[in-house]
């Protein structure tokens, strides 16, 4: 997506992190819609996400999807999906493209997503 008068301002990624972009138009309206309810939750997912999009050690709030949600596809390429629980409704979804080093959002929501996995 390219960036649009009055869009906010991603700091670039430095070192190990990760790039954070969005997949589709959808995510990006369910990303702000959380930015505007949990902004403090929402800022620690991007943390997450930038820094250790993939943990040795999954949780309840932050895991690897089951099957078959546990992977998408994005521009042609099949990419492992995560989860992280930002509220108790709240969700994001991204697929983790290793090759890129970019986590692609693909769902970001308030409520609890009609998929389950």
């Amino acid at each position: 997506m390219t960036p649009k008068h009055g869009d906010h301002v991603a700091p670039p990624a430095v070192e190990d992190q990760w790039h954070i972009r969005f997949a589709d138009a959808a995510a990006v309206k369910g990303w702000e819609e959380l930015c505007r309810q949990a902004p403090g939750n929402t800022n620690r997912a991007w943390h997450i996400m930038r820094d250790r999009p993939s943990p040795e050690t999954q949780d309840p709030r932050h895991h690897r999807l089951r099957p078959p949600l546990h992977s998408g596809t994005f521009q042609g390429v099949r990419l492992d999906r995560w989860q992280l629980e930002v509220t108790g409704g709240g969700r994001v979804w991204y697929l983790l493209d290793r090759d890129r080093h970019t986590v692609w959002i693909d769902y970001a929501g308030t409520g609890h997503p009609r998929e389950t996995a």
